[in-house]
């Protein structure tokens, strides 16, 4: 059961109403969206960055934790194929398993809108999150140099993707 499942199986409540739950993500997320992203990675993605997918048809999720926004996500769908773009958790969330909630909810998006076959990149260095993707059957299909900046210098991306038709021959 995906998280989005779950909390919508509380009885009798709306989704405001929830203690923690799944929605779209609006341009009034950006400031909370920018501050988690800061908070989180060492070169940060741009408010432009953020308003650009905002503004383009994918499928963006805010976490909301008794009316705060505590994670989001970012996802891309074209030509049968999905994107995870960014999967972010507040610090003070992590390790309680909601970006595998996140993903796992994002392969079911993604499977509603047809996609084939889902990618991401990933900093080897970020071992929970390679562990993560790994556990939940990603394959890692090749590696792009010099994707991420990092301090120094630039870090490759291990490239993974999970096939999400694995029974059609």
């Amino acid at each position: 059961m995906s998280l989005l499942d779950s909390v919508k199986s509380v009885f009798g409540l709306a989704e405001e109403e929830k203690e923690l739950y799944l929605r779209p993500l609006k341009s009034s997320d950006l400031s909370a969206v920018l501050t988690i992203e800061k908070m989180v990675y060492n070169f940060p993605w741009s408010d432009r960055i953020f308003k650009d997918c905002l503004t383009l048809d994918y499928s963006n999720l805010a976490l909301i934790k008794r009316g705060e926004l505590i994670g989001y996500s970012i996802l891309s769908i074209a030509v049968g194929e999905a994107h995870i773009l960014n999967v972010c958790v507040h610090p003070e969330h992590q390790r309680q398993g909601l970006a595998k909630f996140f993903i796992l909810d994002l392969l079911k998006v993604a499977k509603k809108k047809n996609a084939e076959t889902i990618f991401l990149e990933v900093r080897p260095s970020n071992l929970a999150a390679v562990s993560l993707y790994e556990g939940l059957g990603f394959q890692q299909i090749g590696h792009r140099k010099d994707y991420y900046p990092a301090e120094g210098g630039r870090e490759d991306a291990v490239v993974y993707s999970l096939d999400l038709n694995p029974n059609v021959t």
